[in-house]
């Protein structure tokens, strides 16, 4: 066998053999997490923040939800390097809103107060409101009320939002109104945790499917979408793929690769559009001084203007005030003082 002093440099060949080649383990390359840079912090004693978009001029909107509090939601707006441009109240609101959106078609920015059941267009610069979209009224209890959560457009600016609670895609034109079904399915329901089932939602570029994040059951819902003369129908739901721990908000690149916030794996998971993992960004970091590092319960997801940043709000929620169980961020998210917004590079690592 050898001495010692030889099997430890035959030792040490093979090792330097193995990392070199790519045999360590994974292959080289693969799985790179990269670094999460905080992108902006909000104002000490603001709630958290779960919905987000980029704007046509560049800069970044975020706004506030809080489903235990008072008076009504706030709306940030931050530039392209993270400075806070204003703080503004979005007037006539609940305290909890989620998703929010430009509308391509009108330019009017939409904003889903969550705990009111509707849809708000909000001026932009003074936090002015109006009702944009109302849904029927939900089933009596012990049926679960609505629980409108994200919204996505079509090329013609016609809107659609998800019902986490509901199980249906609700749709309006681009001069908002009632809601009306689009879509309702058994598979955008949940019985899991977090209790929130249709979540994020996005079509793909030639709008011959919508996907659908479902949060409680880890899944990705495929919604196949037939295109007649610009109006989209739904097809059948089937679901693309699954063990998405906690899959929320969702935005898809220019290949239709789906980038989805992992909100209890404190990740972003990138699926091609057959299912298949492709890349797994950022991770959780701890609390330092009261501030994430790194990502922690993500929510929202959108590509800077210029595509090589994306950008993810932090919300940070303690479930157990709401839901009455722990995950397993609980009790990081109750340190946190001081909510953020974070960046990641929008860079698909090599996985040869």
């Amino acid at each position: 066998m050898g001495t010692s002093r030889q099997r430890s440099i035959v030792f040490a060949l093979a090792c330097t053999t193995l990392v070199v080649c790519g045999w360590a383990g994974t292959p080289a390359g693969a799985w790179d997490r990269g670094n999460v840079e905080t992108f902006a912090l909000l104002p000490a004693g603001t709630p958290t923040v779960e919905g987000l978009t980029v704007g046509p001029d560049g800069n970044v909107y975020v706004s506030t939800f809080n489903p235990l509090g008072s008076g009504s939601a706030q709306l940030f707006v931050f530039n392209e390097q993270g400075k806070q441009l204003r703080q503004v109240t979005i007037q006539g609101s609940s305290p909890a809103t989620l998703g929010l959106g430009f509308n391509p078609a009108t330019g009017r920015l939409l904003v889903i107060d969550f705990g009111a059941s509707k849809v708000l267009d909000v001026d932009k610069d003074t936090g002015a409101s109006s009702v944009f979209m109302t849904v029927p009224p939900a089933p009596p209890p012990p049926a679960p009320g609505h629980g409108l959560n994200a919204l996505t457009f079509d090329d013609t600016g016609n809107v659609y939002v998800s019902d986490s609670f509901q199980g249906v895609i609700w749709t309006t034109g681009p001069g908002g109104g009632a809601g009306t079904p689009w879509k309702q399915d058994a598979l955008l329901m949940t019985t899991g945790f977090p209790p929130f089932g249709a979540n994020g939602i996005a079509f793909n570029k030639n709008r011959s499917k919508m996907i659908v994040a479902n949060t409680g059951n880890d899944t990705l819902v495929e919604i196949a979408v037939t295109n007649v003369g610009g109006v989209l129908t739904a097809g059948a739901a089937t679901v693309l793929t699954n063990s998405i721990n906690g899959a929320d908000g969702i935005v898809l690149d220019q290949n239709d690769n789906i980038w989805v916030a992992a909100n209890q794996a404190d990740e972003i998971v990138v699926v091609d559009p057959t299912g298949k993992a492709i890349a797994k960004l950022g991770d959780f970091d701890g609390v330092k001084n009261g501030v994430t590092r790194g990502l922690l319960f993500p929510a929202s997801p959108a590509f800077s203007k210029d595509g090589k940043w994306l950008l993810v709000t932090n919300l940070e929620l303690d479930l157990r005030p709401i839901t009455g169980q722990q995950s397993v961020d609980s009790q990081w998210t109750a340190q946190v003082q001081r909510h953020s917004v974070a960046k990641l590079r929008a860079k698909i690592p090599p996985n040869p």
